[in-house]
């Protein structure tokens, strides 16, 4: 889900009203409802640009704007290569990647030359 930096608190007020329960992170805000649905508002200046390239989507039945495929990507390549990151969050970015890839192989050129190595084309 995309949302506007100056628009986060707000997002925040209405998904609390509508009964999501928010966690604060330095990097996120993440909000669990009754449902299997989870939403990660990120916070850093790295996603700013998303909203402006975002694309109407389907989820679960509601119509909302999400980040492209392309800035997906480029979110889950920049999780996967976070030195902090626990194994097996690298290990879970590395298979969204190779998810994406196989199942949209237009984006294998933004894929840089360590990661082309690990992933194969298909």
């Amino acid at each position: 889900m995309v949302v506007s930096s100056e628009s986060v608190e707000l997002a925040k007020k209405l998904l609390e009203e509508a009964g999501f329960k928010s966690e604060r992170f330095p990097w996120s805000i993440n909000f669990r409802g009754h449902s299997k649905v989870r939403i990660e508002l990120s916070t850093e200046e790295f996603y700013e640009d998303f909203p402006g390239r975002s694309v109407p989507a389907d989820i679960h039945g509601i119509l909302l704007r999400a980040a492209s495929l392309e800035d997906t990507l480029r979110g889950k390549i920049r999780a996967w290569r976070e030195r902090e990151t626990k194994q097996s969050k690298k290990l879970e970015d590395l298979g969204d990647i190779a998810r994406l890839i196989e199942s949209n192989p237009r984006l294998w050129g933004l894929l840089d030359e360590d990661l082309k190595k690990i992933i194969h084309k298909q």
